[in-house]
Formats: C-alpha cells, sequence, structure tokens
C-alpha cells in the first residue's frame, strides 16, 4: 500500500493534544521491539492509517491480510482499549480474529462484559480517509466502550 507523501491533519484535530491520537501513537511505539519509531513524530507514525478510497480501490482483496495491516487494525483497537482503561479505570483485553481472506472481529472485553464488537471486512483495505475520521471512530468506540461499563458496573 502507498501512502501519500504529506498528510496534514485538519485544522479541527490537534495531533499534540488529541488523546485518542496520542493513545494510538503510543500503542505503535509499544510494539517496537528495536526502537525505530522512537525519533518519529506522532504525524509520521499515523500516516499508513489514511488511505484514500482510490487508494483502497487499488488495494486488491485477494489472498492473505499483510501482517502490518494486522498490526495496525490490533493497534487502533488497543488503542480504544487504552482509552477505555484510561476512563474507567478498568482492565480492557482486546481479540482479533481475521481469516485468511480478510473477514473477523475485533472485540474489547473489559471483566466478563463484552464492551465493544466490531465486524472487519476487506481487512486488506482498513484506513480513515481523514485523521479526523479516524479519531472520531476511535471515540465513538471508546464512549460506547464506557457507557457500557456504567451501565452494567457488576460485570466488569
Amino acid at each position: 500500500m502507498t501512502v501519500s507523501s504529506t498528510l496534514e491533519a485538519p485544522a479541527s484535530i490537534d495531533l499534540a493534544q488529541n488523546p485518542f491520537i496520542k493513545a494510538l501513537a503510543q500503542q505503535i511505539r509499544v510494539n517496537d521491539s528495536y526502537g525505530t519509531y522512537r525519533t518519529w513524530s506522532d504525524e509520521l507514525l499515523l500516516k499508513p492509517f489514511v488511505v484514500t478510497k482510490e487508494q483502497k480501490r487499488k488495494i486488491s482483496v485477494e489472498g492473505e491480510v499483510d501482517p502490518i495491516t494486522k498490526g495496525r487494525i490490533l493497534a487502533f483497537y488497543r488503542a480504544v482499549a487504552y482509552r477505555i482503561e484510561q476512563e474507567t479505570g478498568k482492565l480492557a483485553q482486546v481479540v482479533v480474529d481475521l481469516s485468511h481472506e480478510g473477514f473477523g472481529w475485533a472485540l474489547v472485553f473489559c471483566g466478563r462484559l463484552l464492551v465493544v464488537s466490531k465486524t472487519l471486512r476487506d481487512a486488506q483495505r482498513y484506513g480513515f480517509i481523514s485523521l479526523e475520521k479516524l479519531v472520531e471512530e476511535g471515540e465513538a468506540l471508546v464512549e460506547k466502550g464506557v457507557d457500557y461499563i456504567r451501565r452494567f458496573p457488576d460485570v466488569t
């Protein structure tokens, strides 16, 4: 997958201050065993998450899901879980199950409660049209998860 060489954050998103962007960048750096991303800016780390519609059309859904794409999906949902933990103080766990064809589930559990359940389709083309959409989707999942935990505290 190719990503455009410039990525400008929309004016409504302050990369340095957005808690979801910070959580996602942290999840990417946590899985960097060689320290390659240590000096990279958050903007550069998040570049692969932005995939235009034209770029998505060029990505084939035939064959296996790229391990790097699987890693991006896992990092996104781990960032969701981390933000849920920050908001509630409860431990959240992530399970991502993808078939070789790119179909599957992303689940976030808190205790015995399933707080986020997302169906994944065409995982080969995983990405968002902008950073704004990425933050919007991530924060919506966090809000739903936090709401479930507050509604069913005995299960968590």
